[in-house]
């Protein structure tokens, strides 16, 4: 069962600091629920930036270290952007789909198609970087589905007070029919990351056929309205007003097979 009222609520949550390597993300998420005094209820989604995890996972790097191999030289030669990350993309990367001036689209390790294999630099800087390194990057987490579920777990435990709770992880992904990017889900626990409404009627009693949401990626980009993208520093929303039963699918569950993706 899933259910969407007229209503939603999209609540930055405070009190979740700028990170280092090492910091316990589900316990950072459990105290700024705790202090900001919320009771969760059945049918909230706690989302989580990627950014956070992947800053409390370490996974900063300074391109100053990077050698960037012959084929990396040479994709960045034709795409026009610097050899260290291009060589970063082709590690975190199963494939290129597309690499043009400015472009290199690829298939990342976790199995969605993205820019630069979501590699970025903003808010990228470890805390205590040494004076005169970088410039600095910031590779997506390592297994955002398993962290997810951590996050889920923990909640669940300590402040959910029995109810059944969803966690997204997001991150923003450009689309190629599409200017600008959006929040899309690349982690999920507990929530359907798909709402299949086939075989529901519309006003006017005629059967859906087709209509399956991407319930998760729909979830990711109402909330990153209002965690922002530049300094706004919150990478923790509450999304309130849904209700779905509790699923044990994950992120890839919204993902296209290769041999069905027109674009890839």
């Amino acid at each position: 069962m899933i259910a969407c009222g007229a209503r939603l609520e999209v609540v930055a949550v405070p009190g979740v600091p700028l990170v280092g390597a090492g910091a316990d993300v589900p316990d950072l998420v459990v105290r700024a629920i705790g202090e900001a005094g919320l009771v969760l209820t059945d049918g909230d989604v706690l989302v989580v930036t990627s950014k956070l995890l992947s800053r409390a996972e370490g996974r900063f790097v300074d391109l100053s270290s990077v050698g960037p191999s012959a084929r990396a030289v040479d994709v960045a030669r034709t795409v026009g952007k610097d050899p260290r990350l291009v060589e970063l993309v082709l590690r975190e990367s199963n494939s290129i789909s597309r690499q043009a001036p400015g472009v290199l689209i690829v298939r990342h390790r976790l199995g969605f198609v993205v820019a630069n294999a979501g590699i970025d630099a903003s808010n990228a800087v470890p805390p205590h970087a040494p004076a005169g390194s970088g410039p600095w990057a910031l590779l997506l987490p390592e297994a955002p589905d398993a962290s997810a579920a951590a996050i889920r777990a923990r909640v669940e435990a300590e402040v959910a007070a029995g109810a059944s709770v969803g966690v997204v992880i997001t991150d923003s992904f450009g689309r190629p029919f599409r200017m600008g990017t959006v929040g899309v889900a690349i982690g999920v626990a507990g929530l359907p990351p798909l709402w299949d409404r086939r075989g529901e009627q519309d006003l006017f009693g005629r059967t859906l056929e087709q209509t399956i949401t991407a319930l998760a990626d729909q979830v990711a980009a109402v909330a990153d309205l209002v965690a922002g993208q530049a300094a706004e520093g919150r990478p923790l929303v509450l999304v309130r007003g849904l209700r779905f039963d509790a699923v044990t699918q994950t992120a890839s569950t919204l993902l296209r097979k290769p041999e069905e993706d027109l674009y890839a």
